[in-house]
């Protein structure tokens, strides 16, 4: 079975180049500062978008048409969609993929006969990764599409929503950890409220923390090696969503002091509709020690939803990997493309074109990016803002060596003024330019 009209393997053929369908810039074995760009970008195609959305939307329904969307054999489906999923990673040379368990395997009519359809598929899976070399980067439950989970999953008023929920997760996380998935998900897509007149919300505070505790604590006991991913989520679908942004995650996390077991799974989407740039959660992410792994797409700037598409944006994508590269590149995450192709984009070979073309995007902003980090201007000119910190009193300032007293009476008896310095972010600008 072919999914595709290319039936061979996507190549690097250079800038030059004008074929149709090809890498201009991605090439996976091209040594940048010391590692391949394979190594650097660790791409993941994901599950959800690429097979599992029909092309509908708010007002339309299904525009692509795929056969396994209308198979009523929801394990024939599963199947069929395990067969494409791996001709997309040979056909594009991608190592990873991603999944929620939802996404490899119908429900059922119980719990226990997801399990069993999860379990099922999971083991083609796993015969499929041996035989193509490829790699789980993550795994996650859905909890957020079955009406259950109307009010929440972790953070449900109702405790057997919960129950479910532990249930669920601890399956997808032992079939997580049997696929050697190199980090484990939790993406709270209803984890929120809509409004207070109905919602205890130190209550589902205290359930979200249990929550965590619970995942982590299975983490250890089975041996699963990678982190616990939490990704933040703003506003839609839910309009106060518990898990809002990096700085809202942090402070979950380190509330329950889990900062070693839990990271943060960053998506620019989110971050814009966060009010933030991706750039910034990223740089916040690393800087509270939380930085893990990132979903790559684009948010629509004129669109106040989850739009999901294929990120184009070079000078954004430079900024991003640059981030990356300051916290010391990825360990176990990647990037995985939580993207979709519009709803007009219905030939199949679109999906191709969408990720080479994001594909060679992200290997451009990793070049503009690797310039940033050898030639050290821009680190050197950030250093410079703050030198007057390394003086001896200052570090002392800093490390609480002086209280507020010591502080105002040695500003007092050394007579300091604070002179305003320019931050001249335009020639700060202007250098990211000459980079790009």
């Amino acid at each position: 079975m072919n999914f595709y009209s290319i039936k061979e393997p996507i190549r690097y053929e250079g800038p030059k180049s004008e074929s149709e369908l090809a890498f201009h810039w991605y090439n996976p074995t091209q040594k940048v500062m010391g590692k391949t760009m394979a190594e650097h970008l660790r791409f993941a195609v994901c599950y959800w978008h690429t097979l599992c959305w029909p092309g509908l939307d708010p007002f339309g329904g299904d525009t692509f048409l795929r056969a396994w969307h209308h198979d009523s054999d929801g394990m024939h489906a599963a199947r069929t969609k395990a067969d494409i999923m791996f001709e997309t990673l040979d056909l594009l040379g991608v190592e990873f993929f991603t999944f929620h368990d939802l996404d490899i395997a119908p429900e059922g009519n119980s719990l226990k006969e997801f399990n069993a359809n999860v379990t099922a598929i999971a083991k083609i899976l796993e015969s499929k990764m041996a035989k193509g070399k490829k790699k789980l980067l993550w795994g996650t439950a859905n909890m957020f599409s079955n009406r259950r989970f109307m009010a929440g999953a972790a953070t449900n008023p109702d405790p057997d929503v919960f129950a479910y929920c532990a249930a669920q997760v601890k399956h997808c996380m032992d079939v997580t950890k049997d696929l050697g998935g190199e980090n484990y998900v939790m993406w709270g897509g209803r984890e929120g409220y809509e409004t207070l007149l109905n919602t205890n919300i130190g209550h589902e505070i205290e359930q979200a923390k249990r929550f965590l505790s619970l995942v982590v604590d299975y983490k250890h006991k089975i041996g699963f090696k990678g982190p616990i991913l939490i990704e933040p989520k703003p506003q839609e679908p839910t309009k106060h969503q518990y898990d809002y942004d990096v700085a809202t995650c942090y402070s979950l996390i380190s509330s329950l002091g889990l900062e070693k077991d839990v990271k943060l799974n960053v998506e620019q989407n989110h971050a814009i509709l966060a009010g933030h740039t991706f750039e910034h959660e990223i740089a916040l992410a690393s800087a509270l020690g939380i930085f893990g792994s990132i979903d790559i797409n684009r948010g629509d700037y004129q669109s106040g939803w989850d739009t999901d598409q294929f990120a184009m944006n070079i000078p954004e994508m430079a900024l991003a990997i640059y981030e990356i590269l300051k916290a010391g590149g990825f360990t176990t995450g990647g990037m995985n493309f939580d993207a979709k192709v519009r709803r007009q984009s219905i030939d199949p070979d679109d999906i191709l074109h969408a990720h080479v073309a994001s594909m060679d995007a992200c290997a451009r902003g990793l070049l503009i990016a690797a310039k940033m980090m050898e030639d050290g201007k821009l680190a050197k000119l950030v250093s410079s803002r703050y030198a007057k910190w390394n003086t001896a009193e200052n570090k002392a300032m800093l490390a609480g060596k002086e209280n507020l007293e010591q502080i105002a009476a040695r500003v007092l008896s050394k007579g300091i003024e604070p002179q305003p310095v320019s931050g001249r972010q335009e020639y700060y600008e202007n250098l990211l330019n000459s980079y790009i």
